[in-house]
């Protein structure tokens, strides 16, 4: 198991359960408790969970959005996998619209090797896709970053999505339902969601299983807002099949 799986491991048994004990982590895992307890000071650095005698203990109050540092640990293969996918939908010289959140950094990873136009939404895809020279043109909107998230919200940035058109907006999901339509945590992000869609020919959610029945805080809109569904095998079949009579493709990866 790599490093990487082990700790999104060990975060997800933390945040389930609200807390672990060293030797419990280390049974789950197959590491030694010392490995285990390195893994909890680096989980613990970068805001993931609190580490506390003998294991660690979830810092993550009930309803309360994962941050973003934690969900980067989550899922990563099938992200990755949607992300490949997703670029797939995407043709050369197509203007995107990308939103925060993980699964749409790892989209940014591949679209600034392609030859499109690129807006995103979240400091790190702005750092990722601005850090080299490639055939991917940037551009940089308005707006301020949600703290630990680095996703741009405020009237800046709805200024900037007023003021463009796109060929496809590829948004992350907090939560979506054919019955509640797709949902976010924070209402400042979920008008950023609906400026985003209302700004884009076509709209593109890429999300992994997890989110798909879920229900957040804040409306953002109904699920026929949604051209294409990107997730993976995870989906509640249930759900994929209530968004596509709803007129939604989805594909799963």
């Amino acid at each position: 198991m790599s490093n990487a799986d082990r700790h999104g491991l060990i975060a997800k048994a933390v945040r389930d359960s609200g807390g672990a004990t060293v030797q419990e982590l280390a049974e789950l895992t197959g590491a030694s408790e010392m490995t285990i307890r390195r893994d909890l000071d680096t989980l613990a650095a970068q805001g993931v969970l609190e580490r506390v005698r003998g294991g660690a203990r979830t810092l993550l109050l009930r309803g309360e959005e994962p941050p973003f540092a934690l969900r980067a640990h989550e899922a990563v293969d099938a992200k990755r996998r949607i992300a490949a996918e997703t670029s797939a939908l995407i043709a050369d010289g197509e203007s995107i619209l990308l939103d925060s959140g993980t699964t749409c950094l790892e989209i940014a990873r591949l679209l600034r090797e392609r030859p499109v136009t690129v807006m995103p939404l979240s400091l790190q895809a702005i750092h990722l896709l601005g850090e080299t020279a490639g055939p991917a043109t940037l551009v940089v909107p308005g707006g301020q970053p949600r703290a630990a998230e680095g996703a741009l919200t405020g009237p800046l940035t709805l200024a900037s999505l007023a003021a463009l058109r796109f060929d496809t907006a590829v948004i992350g999901c907090c939560g979506l339902s054919a019955a509640d339509g797709l949902t976010a945590y924070d209402l400042d992000d979920a008008m950023v969601k609906k400026a985003s869609i209302a700004s884009a020919r076509r709209t593109v959610v890429a999300s992994d299983g997890s989110k798909l029945g879920h229900t957040a805080y804040a409306y953002v809109g109904p699920a026929t807002l949604l051209h294409t569904l990107v997730t993976d095998t995870t989906a509640p079949a249930d759900e994929v099949t209530a968004l596509e009579s709803a007129g939604t493709i989805v594909k799963i990866i």
